[in-house]
């Protein structure tokens, strides 16, 4: 049985907990999940770094296999289960996906920190007003880029069909959409979030009340 390390509220477990609802694994038969991170246990420890050294969550064990990073482990349980419709075999349609779970990783997650974590986690370290305007103008310009892609695809990041980046991407525009930040109007952004909503998984890992 699988065994997935880390609280459910996290936001990075929560892309793991949708992958598998979309593949359909399903908690207690397939998987088993473990609470580590803040209010649980601690990753700081010597047994938790030496699954993973960055003491994160989420860790993926899969037998004697170990891996952390959460797009790494939608990634693996995709490929393992052939699900080719969430990350594509073909390597231009891959490509496609990866591309904006890259961009999810790197540039959104970057683009929204100072903000969430100083009007949501009310964090001392990220309490400059002058910051917050900053950066959430910087995050809407990014949700920006989002809307114009969807605009374009008309459905999903990625072109006409549900993927691996709708997961983490929808993840991040309910993180978006929940946080008091100021926000331009995205009508595509909107709608895409309307059709997440239409999945099982979204609504209870993605859309459940937790930014």
């Amino acid at each position: 049985m699988l065994k997935i390390l880390g609280k459910a509220s996290s936001i990075n477990v929560r892309k793991v907990l949708w992958t598998c609802a979309e593949i359909g694994l399903v908690s207690g038969r397939d998987y088993e999940r473990e609470d580590w991170g803040s209010g649980f246990r601690a990753t700081d420890t010597p047994e938790f770094l030496r699954l993973n050294p960055n003491g994160l969550v989420p860790v993926l064990i899969d037998g004697d296999f170990v891996l952390w990073e959460s797009n790494s482990i939608c990634r693996y349980l995709a490929n393992a289960h052939g699900r080719d419709d969430l990350l594509p075999a073909e390597p231009k349609a891959r490509a496609q996906v990866e591309h904006w779970m890259d961009w999810q990783a790197t540039e959104l997650n970057n683009a929204w920190r100072y903000v969430f974590m100083g009007l949501v986690r009310n964090s001392a370290a990220h309490a400059d007003p002058a910051l917050i305007a900053e950066h959430a103008a910087n995050w809407n310009r990014h949700m920006a880029m989002l809307d114009a892609q969807l605009r374009r695809t008309g459905a999903f990041a990625a072109g006409s069909v549900f993927t691996l980046a709708d997961i983490v991407l929808g993840l991040s525009v309910n993180r978006w959409l929940m946080t008091p930040c100021g926000k331009p109007p995205l009508p595509a952004v909107q709608a895409y979030c309307e059709r997440l909503n239409a999945r099982a998984g979204f609504m209870e890992f993605g859309n459940n009340g937790t930014p």
